[in-house]
């Protein structure tokens, strides 16, 4: 299985409205609920509305569409990385799923990953 490295740094944040977001910028991930809406963008791209927000994301997707009859694809990657003491961020779409780890995390992340059969490649 094919992991995407996203080539920039994330921010995961509250926002009180989705208004001033640019969404033909490259990646957005909002998550709406009755008690917040919460985002996840590059940091570069944070808005100014925002009432929290942790920097410090680097993130990779499982390259392809994944079906929704998959079993254990997240648990197997989040296994891995939890017996390496590393703590993850996970949103998922329609599509796949991506995985946020702290940046000083990242590098050891991608590597035990690496060492259990996932291959790696930078996204455009």
């Amino acid at each position: 299985m094919t992991l995407k490295i996203l080539p920039y740094d994330l921010t995961v944040c509250k926002v009180g409205s989705t208004a001033s977001l640019n969404l033909a910028d490259p990646f957005y991930f909002i998550g709406k609920t009755d008690e917040e809406i919460s985002l996840v963008c590059p940091t570069e791209n944070t808005p100014e509305n925002t009432t929290e927000r942790e920097d410090g994301w680097k993130g990779f997707r499982i390259e392809g569409v994944l079906d929704f009859s998959m079993i254990g694809v997240l648990s197997k990657i989040s296994g891995i990385l939890a017996d390496c003491e590393i703590g993850i961020f996970v949103v998922s779409t329609f599509n796949t799923d991506y995985v946020l780890v702290k940046r000083e995390n990242f590098a050891r992340a991608l590597t035990a990953l690496e060492q259990n059969g996932y291959s790696l490649e930078m996204a455009k």
